[in-house]
């Protein structure tokens, strides 16, 4: 929307299309199953990146038995049947430069599909497109003693793995890809035993929900982070979903003739009550955009956006804009993003 003083204060709520496991290839899981593993399975994570930085988990396992769905950490980063720990990146752009899958646990690869096009699913004819094909181009491996993991949406004509491959952990699989049903680029961990599906951040032997006793198998400690930055940035017409996955807007200067000037925001996890607060501050220190509100409808992917118009009266002028963001929850600041772009 567009105020009377060329502002634009504009908030955008998207829910990630569903990721599922193929039935081609998953094993049968048997539900309510008493797991009790002779040894445990220790898992390093299932992408080359700095975790929290350049890559993150962007959704969890459900563990609600029934229609709804919650994450271990009673939180809403997930959907109903939800069987994996999705390791997510950026954007397009980041894909095609290349993130490796690496695997997590040493093991003989069981099972390999490849040569699946990455595309982001965007409607019902899309997912009808991956019918029984979901997982995309991906592999499963056996680690010995019940216990099998699964690697989904790897990039297309990336996988480097075939049938009878012994890997170690670390041992490059492919690349982090958008095949299959999947909305975002990221690789999808599904952790099995004994054909059951586990929740990597609880273990094998606990039962439903999130307020149970937790024996994670992550060979090191995964901070739960069910709210945080995807991408910041500026843009000189108003950014889509699409847009920002795809890694459009990553220019680092303007031409002042530029119809408009906008700072926007890319986020997940966001919660009803959340307050947002955008300020766009000109070369001069004048701020020319202020935006403060609450999230009225939780997403698990976000949007939003500010900024200001070029007029005659108002102009962009050359120099150094700054854009500021904070999300702020229950008095504590969640994210906290400060930008910077020249206009020439």
């Amino acid at each position: 929307m567009i105020s009377r003083t060329g502002k634009y204060i504009c908030t955008f709520f998207l829910a990630l299309a569903l990721v599922a496991l193929p039935s081609c290839m998953r094993a049968e899981t048997t539900t309510g199953t008493q797991l009790a593993a002779a040894t445990e399975l220790r898992l390093g994570i299932p992408i080359d990146c700095d975790l929290g930085k350049d890559c993150f988990v962007m959704l969890y396992p459900d563990r609600d038995p029934g229609p709804e769905a919650v994450d271990f950490g009673c939180g809403r980063q997930t959907y109903d049947t939800h069987k994996g720990t999705d390791f997510a990146i950026p954007d397009a752009q980041a894909m095609a430069r290349g993130v490796p899958v690496i695997a997590s646990a040493p093991g003989t690869v069981l099972r390999v599909r490849d040569g699946m096009a990455d595309r982001r699913i965007r409607n019902d004819a899309d997912k009808q497109a991956v019918d029984n094909i979901e997982c995309g181009n991906g592999l499963v491996i056996d680690h010995g003693g019940g216990w099998e993991t699964q690697y989904c949406h790897l990039r297309n004509g990336s996988v480097a793995v075939t049938q009878g491959t012994k890997v170690e952990t670390g041992t490059v699989l492919g690349m982090v890809g958008n095949s299959g049903l999947a909305s975002f680029p990221h690789v999808h961990l599904s952790v099995r035993y004994q054909g059951a599906v586990v929740d990597p951040f609880v273990g094998p032997n606990a039962g439903p929900g999130c307020q149970v006793d937790r024996h994670p198998i992550w060979a090191d400690n995964l901070t739960y982070i069910p709210t945080g930055l995807i991408r910041a940035g500026f843009s000189g017409e108003a950014p889509t979903m699409d847009a920002l996955w795809d890694g459009d807007f990553s220019d680092s200067s303007f031409n002042k003739d530029i119809p408009q000037l906008l700072f926007w925001i890319h986020a997940y996890g966001v919660l009803k009550g959340d307050e947002i607060k955008f300020r766009l501050t000109a070369p001069n220190g004048q701020v020319v955009a202020e935006s403060q509100q609450p999230i009225a409808n939780p997403s698990r992917s976000w949007m939003g956006y500010v900024g200001k118009r070029n007029t005659l009266e108002r102009p962009i002028i050359p120099g150094t804009w700054r854009g500021e963001y904070q999300l702020v929850r229950n008095g504590s600041t969640i994210i906290d993003v400060s930008r910077t772009i020249e206009i020439r």
